[in-house]
């Protein structure tokens, strides 16, 4: 059985242990993750002139909105504040970053009813984040930047954490998703892009969903089953999420149980050390890629949003 954590002060160690276990743990705001959060806001009502993030959908055409949060994603990924702000996030939960990596932040939106769902409001099926070549050890950081409500959350299907499910994570070539990705904002009324979903029905109905205000965070293992919740709030839903790994526990090929997930490509080329940006090693990546599926893809080992 799963456990849902709240306000935990378990040493950080325990801690991804228990995530490791399936064991979810949320946050209620603290003053570094409350400062990331209000920088987020302050960075969208720029964006959007002044108008309301939440509810900008209703006074524009959908093509205007893209216009709008491209720019404002792909500068909030670049900013060094927001890097900033990250490393003060993880180190305040007690990592300690000599030994943890991580990925830089990224801002999401995913708007009300059916106005924006491909492309950068994608809302995702129930996947794991292995399937997209993460390994068993990351951990997932996830904070809304406006309070939630249960019509725009997370959902979790912990019911499926040792129950595998039937997916595409073979076919799905991280380094392909990077390449592609530089095109997301032509996505506007379908995406076409391989993306892991499951290949067989999932139970939606045994799910937990778990509401935060603004500020919050939730920590859950990349191993955990997840989706977006149809967002039917009246309001867009705003997120930063980040990831990240303990090098000890890649070294000791430590994590989640892996029931399901076999992507040949990875994602830790994405991550650095909180201590000083340095990259892990070529050799530790390669015990989680599939032999020689790295060759002649330099271009496209690193995701740089444009």
């Amino acid at each position: 059985m799963n456990v849902i954590h709240f306000d935990s002060n378990l040493s950080e160690q325990s801690r991804r242990e228990r995530l490791y276990e399936g064991d979810i743990f949320v946050f209620s705001p603290t003053p570094t993750t409350s400062a990331l959060s209000e920088f987020a806001r302050t960075r969208a009502t720029e964006a959007f002139g002044g108008i309301d993030p939440q509810t900008a959908q209703f006074e524009m055409p959908v093509e205007d909105y893209v216009s709008i949060i491209g720019p404002l994603k792909t500068n909030f990924y670049h900013d060094p504040h927001s890097h900033k702000l990250l490393l003060d996030i993880v180190s305040s939960f007690g990592a300690d970053l000599n030994e943890t990596y991580f990925d830089v932040p990224k801002l999401r939106m995913v708007t009300h009813g059916g106005y924006l769902t491909s492309g950068m409001g994608y809302a995702h099926p129930p996947h794991r984040d292995t399937w997209y070549g993460s390994p068993s050890s990351q951990i997932n950081w996830w904070m809304p930047i406006y309070d939630l409500a249960s019509e725009n959350s997370l959902a979790f299907h912990s019911d499926y954490w040792t129950r595998p499910v039937k997916n595409n994570s073979r076919d799905f070539n991280y380094f392909d998703w990077n390449r592609e990705r530089k095109s997301v904002a032509q996505h506007v009324k379908t995406d076409t892009r391989l993306q892991p979903r499951p290949e067989e029905s999932v139970d939606m109905e045994a799910q937990t969903r778990v509401v935060c205000p603004a500020g919050g965070i939730i920590l859950f293992s990349g191993t955990q089953l997840h989706s977006t919740v149809p967002n039917t709030a009246g309001v867009a839903r705003f997120s930063i999420d980040f990831r990240t790994v303990h090098v000890g526990d890649l070294v000791a090929t430590r994590g989640a149980p892996n029931v399901d997930s076999f992507p040949p490509a990875s994602n830790l080329r994405d991550f650095r050390r909180g201590a000083d940006l340095s990259r892990l090693s070529l050799e530790l990546i390669a015990q989680y890629e599939a032999e020689g599926v790295a060759e002649g893809r330099e271009q496209d080992f690193v995701f740089q949003p444009v």
